[in-house]
């Protein structure tokens, strides 16, 4: 933790005292023993003003540590103009009905409206927050941005009296073009709104260098960000990794094994899993039933393999089944009726899952985390650990299983260095030692600027090339962008072969033929290419969805 935030904690005997009496009565009702540590340490630095950090491991009550102090903020504070007081932000449409359930009581008991705002939420509900805004707003950055360019001349009195933005998962947004697009929102905003700075809280997962996390909250002012770290308050860790070899003509392999030997000639291509061996399929049935556990699989296409052969083992048992796929090609009803079950239902429950339950969901308590091969990073291998173990007195459990082929005649060199358990055992180490990556830095992310600048224009009506450079660029996040490289951006995006912006004769950037078309459109509020896909139903009820290029692929 920062000196700032470690002085602040020392000047208050008890931080629940400084909370107003409607956030007191809340944490009473709930029987809350105490506060949590990383409660107790953000209470008073988010009291106090400013830009500040919460990072703590999954379920350590982050949301409570931003929020408990800001509807305390916002008591003491609330006027009678109209504005949304705290906007919240989050990078998944589900992670914001969750905190709406989760946060609902809380804002309810001290008089304060929580509106959810992203593309599953009605039109009549966003039209009413939009003409009374009042309260809290939680809302996906591309809801943002679209009603930054939809609403553009409504945004200084919506906003007028906002006195905090929180940013929840703040670690997945860190280096991407979606954490550039977010930051060049909330800059929009302040400037919209004539403010010189409206404070952000940002939540994040323990990071190797918590500094980026500061820098990426608050872009050039890093600094002046107060960073509070919760203790880890876990009860240790168990830890295994189990290996398996394939076979491909092992008859409990779910899918037929192709040909293991190459073709005369033809060069030994490295191992690719297509089958799931016997003795994983009997472990996994076997550690996992009877209790409620996330098995992280990787692709979909493996999490319906393995829920689907985990499903067919409990018919043959006679046993009701206790595993169901969850990834984002489902439907989200489905999906939702998995989180109620792990999370309010006692009926032992397992999901099989991609990274769609990695982030902040509320699941309830599980007894292990199992992962298949070493996944994609160690930060996201903690983040799954913190779901595990949340129970007093009971330890975390990550158990890990990989695949490997038999070495043999034949086999690719590269298979011989077992390079899965190898990266496995490595990752379990640096668990251990408490390392994990640093988010990766900015580059200078010129397709998400050359976006931005169209959403400027769109938002504002016309804008002058120096007031959008200084606004995006000296001021806002795109600052490795300068004066000579982003007048070259602006000529580019005005050839006639683009057409994506025009100028006026008074000199007002303006959007062109092309770039009105791409701006009408319902995709560009995303800086991330959405992919058509199809809707599976089946007896009139929607099972999810199948991406258009993976079908085509398979002709």
């Amino acid at each position: 933790m920062t000196p700032k935030a470690e002085r602040t904690t020392s000047l208050q005997p008890s931080a629940f005292d400084t909370l107003s009496e409607p956030v007191r009565r809340w944490i009473w009702q709930r029987k809350w023993p105490s506060l949590r540590d990383v409660q107790e340490k953000a209470i008073p630095a988010i009291l106090a003003g400013g830009d500040v950090v919460i990072s703590a491991r999954t379920a350590a009550g982050k949301t409570e540590a931003a929020f408990l102090p800001l509807l305390t903020r916002h008591a003491e504070h609330a006027g009678s103009a109209d504005g949304f007081a705290i906007l919240y932000v989050s990078p998944l449409k589900a992670l914001i009905n969750d905190q709406h359930r989760r946060l609902e009581s809380l804002f309810e008991g001290s008089g304060v409206l929580l509106h959810k705002w992203h593309g599953d939420v009605s039109a009549d509900a966003k039209t009413r927050a939009r003409k009374r805004p009042s309260g809290v707003v939680l809302i996906t950055p591309e809801s943002l941005e679209a009603l930054l360019v939809r609403r553009g001349g409504e945004v200084a009195q919506m906003f007028s009296r906002l006195d905090a933005v929180v940013i929840d998962e703040l670690h997945a947004f860190i280096g991407t073009e979606r954490g550039m697009q977010l930051q060049s929102i909330l800059n929009r905003i302040e400037v919209a709104t004539a403010r010189d700075r409206i404070d952000r809280i940002g939540l994040s997962a323990t990071l190797g260098d918590m500094s980026l996390a500061a820098e990426a909250l608050r872009p050039g002012k890093g600094a002046s960000v107060t960073i509070v770290e919760g203790k880890d308050e876990g009860n240790g860790v168990r830890l295994q990794i189990r290996g398996y070899l394939l076979d491909g003509t092992d008859p409990g392999d779910l899918m037929a094994a192709a040909d293991n030997s190459d073709p005369p000639g033809k060069p030994a291509e490295p191992f690719e899993q297509s089958t799931v061996p016997a003795a994983l399929a009997s472990d996994l049935f076997r550690l996992l039933r009877g209790q409620s556990n996330l098995l992280f699989a990787g692709s979909r296409a493996n999490v319906e393999v393995y829920a689907d052969m985990l499903r067919s083992m409990c018919d043959e048992a006679s046993f009701p089944n206790e595993f169901f796929p969850h990834h984002g090609n489902l439907a989200r009803a489905m999906r939702e009726e998995v989180e109620a079950r792990l999370r309010d239902d006692p009926r032992p429950t397992t999901a099989v899952a991609t990274t769609t339950l990695e982030l902040g969901i509320d699941i309830g308590e599980v007894e292990t985390i199992a992962q298949i091969g070493p996944g994609f990073s160690v930060a996201s291998l903690r983040q799954r650990l913190g779901r595990s173990g949340r129970r007093a007195g009971k330890p975390a459990t990550l158990r890990m299983f990989v695949i490997e082929p038999p070495i043999g005649k034949g086999r690719h060199p590269i298979d011989r260095l077992r390079l899965d358990l190898v990266q496995s055992i490595a990752m379990v180490e640096c668990l251990r030692a408490g390392w994990c990556e640093p988010p990766m830095p900015a580059g200078l992310h010129l397709s998400t600027l050359l976006h931005q600048v169209m959403a400027l224009i769109v938002q504002t009506g016309g804008v002058s090339p120096t007031i959008a450079w200084k606004l995006l660029c000296e001021r806002g996040p795109f600052r490795a962008v300068d004066r000579t490289l982003f007048a070259e951006l602006l000529r580019c995006m005005a050839t006639p072969e683009n057409q994506l912006l025009e100028q006026s004769p008074e000199g007002l950037l303006m959007i062109g033929e092309t770039g009105e078309k791409i701006t009408e459109s319902y995709e560009f509020y995303a800086v991330f290419a959405t992919e058509r896909e199809y809707r599976i139903i089946h007896d009139a009820r929607t099972l999810g969805t199948y991406p258009l290029s993976r079908l085509n692929a398979r002709r």
